[in-house]
């Protein structure tokens, strides 16, 4: 069994509104106590990330965002700028091309360039290294994009690799989708909630995922309730009719069944999961306070801390 902590690159994905962005901050956390230095990529996201952090807005740059932490915002078309600075090793050169109208409306006609200039961006940030050899960072987690877009991101290597000639873009998607297809060295993480249509989706997902070569590592149920009520109880509560509250204990009792309805509903999804994902869940509770801020990042990272699930 290993953690985190031994894959190079980490992918997040799932649903959109599942959590995705707050797991990654806390994964990050996790590997940062443990002395990692970890990269968090977004994909042109709506920036929440600092919120998590308490820290400055997170743009297209690389920022620090914690003690062993840093965070990138990814833009299209500066990726694909930073790219061509890469392939022509002149920065004024690169920004001139790629400040060409023509040469922006060429690459957006391109099937996957965007998807593409961000992912590969990602995978890029895995192959940096320091004056001593040593890798800039331990981990590069990709924030993903929500699961129909995700798919698509992570096809463009294999459609690069089938259409384009022999050189240097091909070479770099033959050498990512490798990493991506590494067991040993890249972890895939599906994120989802406890209810029916994340469920599904998460499976179908999954299938889809197998189907590319690309196996999951980790499945997160995000935003479970601690059960209250034991199994009889439960059957009792949702066995009562609804009725109009009149009285403060009718409300509670009404609160009471609403709670064991939903406590049944998550007990069945979770079960679902267990039977038909690749891995079993692991669970991550429901958060009411403080959920977007610095203090449940700690509290889920403690969580993640204790996950030892990946293959």
């Amino acid at each position: 069994m290993s953690t985190l902590a031994d894959k190079r690159f980490v992918i997040v994905t799932g649903k959109g509104g599942v959590g995705k962005t707050t797991l990654c901050a806390a994964e990050a956390s996790a590997l940062a106590a443990q002395g990692k230095r970890v990269l968090i990529a977004m994909c042109n996201a709506k920036e929440r990330m600092s919120s998590l952090f308490g820290s400055a807005p997170i743009g297209p740059e690389v920022t620090a965002v914690a003690d062993r932490v840093w965070a990138v915002n990814m833009v299209p078309e500066k990726a694909i700028e930073e790219y061509g600075f890469l392939v022509l090793r002149n920065r004024a050169l690169a920004k001139t091309l790629f400040d060409s109208r023509y040469v922006r409306a060429f690459l957006r006609a391109v099937p996957g360039m965007h998807e593409w200039a961000m992912l590969g961006k990602a995978w890029w940030h895995t192959t940096e290294a320091l004056v001593d050899g040593s890798f800039k960072y331990d981990v590069v987690i990709l924030d993903a994009p929500a699961t129909g877009h995700g798919l698509d991101m992570l096809r463009v290597p294999t459609v690069i690799i089938d259409v384009v000639p022999p050189g240097l873009l091909r070479r770099d998607a033959e050498r990512a989708l490798a990493l991506f297809r590494d067991p040993d060295l890249c972890a895939i993480i599906v994120v989802t909630l406890p209810e029916e249509m994340p469920v599904t989706e998460t499976l179908e997902l999954c299938g889809s995922l197998a189907q590319m070569g690309l196996s999951v590592r980790r499945i997160v149920a995000n935003g479970v309730l601690s059960p209250i009520f034991a199994e009889p109880e439960r059957t009792a509560l949702e066995g009562l009719p609804l009725f109009e509250a009149r009285t403060p204990g009718d409300a509670a009792v009404l609160a009471g069944k609403s709670r064991a309805t939903r406590e049944h509903l998550q007990a069945e999804m979770l079960a679902r999961l267990s039977r038909e994902a690749p891995v079993p869940p692991v669970l991550l509770p429901l958060l009411v306070d403080d959920a977007g801020g610095p203090a449940a990042v700690r509290r889920l990272a403690a969580c993640v801390s204790a996950w030892t699930d990946v293959g």
